[in-house]
């Protein structure tokens, strides 16, 4: 059974940055299988995608809370997928996560995932 997990998430101030990283734990298993999906979700909210990495080519797909501000990213000697944080504000406290629907390619239609990690918590404090 795939199992992902998310690190990388802390505290930042406004304007800051933070790298999340995404890795699939499990016998045989690899991120490098599948495209890749971050998603957030903040107290009281509903979850909301942000961006998604193809299996092949570096093909990318954003949200509009992500567009020009995150920017997804795999890396395929270690198996890992990343999402790095620029400019937070207080608006991007959430727990974030990382999914696949075990899919090769993103849904560019919208946000297509099945499993998803534990999460890790992102809290931006002004």
């Amino acid at each position: 059974q795939v199992q992902l997990v998310e690190s990388g998430g802390g505290e930042a101030q406004p304007g800051g940055s933070l790298r999340l990283s995404c890795v699939a734990s499990g016998p045989g298993t690899s991120l490098d299988f599948y495209a890749v999906t971050w998603f957030r979700q903040a107290p009281g909210k509903e979850a909301e995608g942000l961006a998604c990495i193809d299996r092949e080519g570096g093909g990318t797909f954003y949200g509009d809370s992500a567009r020009g501000r995150f920017t997804i990213s795999r890396d395929t000697a270690v198996n890992k997928v990343y999402l790095q944080l620029t400019g937070l504000t207080v608006d991007d406290t959430a727990i974030y996560y990382c999914a696949t629907d075990f899919g090769r390619k993103c849904d560019r239609t919208g946000w297509s995932y099945d499993t998803w990690g534990q999460g890790t918590q992102v809290t931006v404090i002004s």
